[in-house]
């Protein structure tokens, strides 16, 4: 608040203190900052998600996958043991010493009574040492035949414990098929010769048309050398090939218990592979294209994605809106701002201002132990020349005063400030007693080459500068200044008088 006068002219310490602080305001800078943040904020939680989508989806596949494969290799187990079971009664029945004295009939009846049949089952025969076909479940009379150079029998042949073996896809009595032998040893564990037997084909046939397929979808029954025993998709000539001698697929790809998801061995098209159980003879592997497990996960990424792109472009939108709004309104309120702390006749910052900056750079003084001077400047009998020469005439000395004020005070810190109607304050940081003294002495010496009459247009200036204490208050410092510009009005004004600080006596 400002100074009071009482009746005989001196002032009363009565003013309002403003600390200065402005109301806290959004800032275009903050807004876009948030916004930013909030996007990547939005967007990092929509990818987690997806990716969790996706993750979810190909988890899902693999138990499916896993599930089929399993349910497969049961299904294949079961029908190859129980022709297994044939194949070993045959051999146990054939080394009974019994079976030589009975006919050729009743032979034929106590081998192959309980052999297994069903349409995807091949004959079962019976071949020597040699490897000549002694007995077949289909003739009591077989046509000769000669497989001592099979694979399986000269396995059979050269190793005593293959056990169960399962030969290479080949074409057999007219028929593509796979060939299960079992080895027949005499009572000291010799070679006696092979019982063998066939799964046809169509079994697989039969077997894989009972499931429901996509297209693409694969699945590979292989040998467990990797020999590709049967595939759907069929395909003729894949079948019988070994993985093994692909140099680009290797074997650790696909190992028991791992999925692989990318290119196979066989074709280009990425998929996501699961191999079964272990298993003695074989393994089977189904695989699904990567495509069609993705496809309702692409579909949702591009709807999420397509609604992110919407809001981001929303956000991005308004942010620049606002942003823009904002700095136009901080514009206003600066222009606002100024010209309720400038005065308007003088340009000078007005009296409102003035004990805003007083109050800020006493504050910053305290701290810093540093001076902070006032100048309180008068024009000399100026009532007298308003009212001789009209009120334009005194603004005009006002405005002169202004500029001579302005052009001895050029510090950026530097505050000065009309006080009222023809005084003058100057707030000076930082400066001694005699430097402000200097500045009030620069500033007189203008106004008075400035005016044509001196007799009529010249300045009193009051100087007071003080280190502020915690025991004192800047209202301490102008109270100082206003007694020192009343001294040097009884002195005879156009000059500046000091203020003696503390005991406030002053000196011209």
């Amino acid at each position: 608040m400002p100074f009071g006068r009482q009746s005989d002219g001196t002032r009363i310490g009565w003013f309002r203190r403003d600390s200065g602080r402005r109301p806290w305001r959004l800032s275009a800078k903050l807004l876009i900052a948030s916004s930013i943040a909030t996007v990547i904020g939005f967007s990092t939680i929509c990818a987690s998600v997806m990716l969790d989508m996706r993750r979810g989806e190909e988890e899902l596949a693999r138990q499916t996958l896993e599930n089929l494969a399993a349910g497969i290799d049961a299904d294949i187990s079961r029908n190859i043991e129980l022709y297994d079971l044939s194949l070993r009664n045959v051999a146990s029945n054939l080394v009974m010493p019994e079976i030589m004295s009975v006919s050729k009939e009743i032979q034929h009846l106590i081998l192959f009574d309980h052999a297994a049949t069903a349409k995807h089952f091949g004959v079962i025969q019976v071949f020597d040492a040699q490897g000549k076909l002694t007995h077949d479940a289909a003739s009591l009379d077989p046509a000769p035949e000669d497989r001592g150079d099979e694979e399986y029998f000269q396995v059979h042949r050269a190793n005593p414990d293959v056990g169960l073996y399962m030969s290479r896809p080949m074409l057999r009595r007219s028929a593509y098929s796979i060939v299960l032998s079992r080895r027949i040893n005499d009572t000291d564990g010799g070679f006696l010769g092979v019982v063998v037997g066939s799964i046809r084909f169509t079994y697989f046939h039969d077997l894989f048309g009972r499931l429901t397929l996509n297209p693409g979808d694969t699945i590979t029954v292989l040998r467990r050398d990797r020999t590709i025993i049967m595939r759907t998709p069929f395909d003729l000539d894949v079948i019988g090939k070994n993985l093994a001698e692909r140099p680009k697929w290797r074997a650790d790809n696909l190992k028991e218990g791992i999925a692989y998801a990318g290119v196979g061995p066989v074709d280009p098209t990425p998929r996501l592979y699961v191999r079964s159980g272990s298993t003695n003879l074989f393994f089977v592997v189904v695989g699904k294209p990567l495509a069609s497990i993705l496809n309702l996960w692409h579909r949702e990424v591009l709807r999420i994605g397509a609604v992110m792109m919407t809001l981001i472009l929303f956000v991005v939108g308004t942010t620049l809106f606002l942003a823009r709004e904002i700095g136009r309104r901080a514009e206003a309120e600066e222009k606002l701002e100024e010209l309720a702390t400038t005065d308007a006749l003088t340009g000078l910052k007005n009296r409102r201002k003035f004990d805003i900056e007083i109050d800020l750079e006493w504050r910053r003084a305290a701290r810093n132990k540093t001076p902070v001077a006032v100048l309180m400047i008068d024009a000399d009998h100026f009532k007298a020349y308003n009212d001789t020469y009209g009120h334009q005439a005194g603004d005009q000395v006002l405005v002169g005063i202004a500029i001579c004020i302005s052009d001895s005070v050029r510090r950026s810190g530097d505050c000065p400030a009309r006080y009222g109607g023809e005084e003058f304050a100057i707030l000076l940081p930082g400066l001694s007693a005699v430097e402000a003294f200097t500045v009030a002495e620069t500033i007189r010496l203008k106004v008075e080459q400035w005016s044509e009459d001196p007799n009529v247009t010249t300045v009193s200036v009051g100087v007071a500068s003080i280190t502020p204490t915690a025991a004192i208050d800047w209202s301490y410092l102008i109270e100082a200044a206003d007694k020192a510009l009343y001294a040097a009005k009884a002195n005879g004004r156009n000059q500046s008088v000091l203020a003696a600080i503390p005991q406030l006596a002053l000196v011209a």
